[in-house]
């Protein structure tokens, strides 16, 4: 293909290679404001270090890339293979996932240098035309890649977010951004006609796995919120007894309520008679205008079920969503917590669907370790739509399906409310 001025346009290889870059780049934006001590918390299981999050993500090319494709290659570390696996089980042994954060070795120099060593690689390999694959498929695992390391981004701001939760000073992550105060707006519903449609990715543009095949589904008339559910309403809930009305919650769900304690979102507190909470720009009070966050899907079904309404299932929230332009705060905004200053169904949380995270009609896994990406997760999780403001917008579709087990907090989780005609 040939440009207009008669340039050649830039092969498919170039393009993954220049998205490489620039998601590498962004990754040490993420780490630049870190100390050392820094780069080693991991303060539950579900967390990781920051050190961990940039080893495992250049892993990630090594093994699935670099070792199997490139001639020649020689690891920097075959240890590392081991340290630095997550949960791919052909791909080899692993590390227990809740010690990570008792790895002080390798050093944050020795990952950093671990790092370069994989990206110089990469970048020779691709000069040399030495990959034994062909241009597509090369093209599909770097791209891959990036997107998966875009996923870390993510986790690498949310993990950090909880670390730094622990430390009575309540550390701010970067200088405070001034953030304006909106005013609670009226709550509008838009209505969807429904009917036999199609979900699912489709075109030529990258995708994980568990998007496809597109598909049909047949949706009855419904309506959903213009706006996310804010700390305002939040709070109605709270002062309500939300907490305590036991009919409002899935069996389950209270009882994970009892043990756990919850009355509150994750980092909220209340100090002389207002509510605090706890980000990455350190404590701030409650914006009653911004959208509530950090909130599990027990908590999202019985606020909706207090407030009358319902989640939406992830086939409306797609098809509402397919038409419309993606626009909204994510992580390149670099603010890291909801604003609400946007309308729109993109951005700020992730919103609970009432959908579990099942395989979709037809759906195949690729074979190999790769296969283990998605399909193996398929059991007791839920699916979030939307993004948030951690995601990274490139990686946002209407497709995009992520998902979390429903009782976890520590990511951006909202809610959006939905309505039957």
């Amino acid at each position: 293909m040939t440009y207009p001025d008669g340039q050649r346009s830039p092969s498919p290889v170039s393009n993954a290679l220049s998205l490489f870059d620039e998601v590498r780049a962004q990754t040490e934006v993420l780490v630049a404001p870190l100390n050392d001590e820094d780069m080693g918390l991991q303060s539950m299981e579900d967390a990781s270090p920051p050190k961990w999050h940039l080893a495992h993500t250049t892993w990630f090319f090594e093994e699935f890339i670099l070792k199997p494709s490139l001639p020649g290659y020689q690891p920097r570390d075959e240890r590392f293979a081991v340290l630095f696996n997550s949960y791919y089980v052909q791909a080899g042994p692993r590390h227990t996932r809740s010690k990570r954060g008792l790895l002080s070795r390798p050093s944050v120099p020795e990952v950093r240098s671990y790092r370069a060593y994989v990206e110089d690689a990469l970048r020779d390999g691709f000069d040399r035309g030495a990959f034994d694959l062909d241009q597509e498929q090369l093209e599909a695992l770097v791209t891959l890649g990036c997107h998966h390391e875009m996923q870390h981004q993510e986790l690498l701001v949310t993990d950090l977010l909880h670390a730094f939760s622990y430390n009575p000073l309540l550390p701010a992550y970067f200088d405070h951004k001034p953030v304006d105060l909106s005013t609670v707006k009226e709550t509008n519903w838009t209505r969807y006609d429904g009917g036999l449609l199609e979900i699912g990715h489709r075109g030529d543009e990258f995708a994980y796995d568990c998007e496809s095949p597109r598909h049909k589904v047949w949706l009855d008339p419904y309506r959903l919120s213009d706006h996310l559910v804010t700390n305002g309403e939040w709070i109605a809930f709270i002062e309500d007894g939300g907490y305590e009305t036991q009919t409002l919650w899935l069996m389950e769900g209270w009882a994970v309520r009892e043990k756990s304690d919850w009355d509150t979102p994750l980092y909220w507190w209340k100090q002389d008679d207002t509510w605090w909470t706890y980000t990455l720009q350190g404590p701030r009070p409650v914006d009653l205008s911004a959208p509530v966050v950090h909130v599990s899907y027990y908590e999202a079904d019985a606020f909706a079920r207090w407030a009358g309404r319902r989640l939406p299932t992830e086939a409306e929230w797609e098809a509402a969503a397919e038409p419309t332009e993606i626009d909204g705060n994510f992580l390149e905004s670099g603010h890291y917590m909801p604003l609400g200053r946007r309308p729109g169904l993109w951005g700020d949380v992730w919103q609970w669907t009432s959908s579990a995270f099942s395989p979709y009609p037809g759906f195949t896994p690729p074979k190999g370790a790769i296969g283990e990406y998605n399909g193996k997760f398929m059991v007791n999780q839920m699916v979030l739509r939307g993004g948030s403001c951690a995601t990274p917008k490139l990686q946002m579709r209407s497709s995009y399906r992520t998902f979390f087990y429903p009782h976890q907090r520590w990511q951006m989780l909202g809610v959006r409310l939905a309505a039957d005609l």
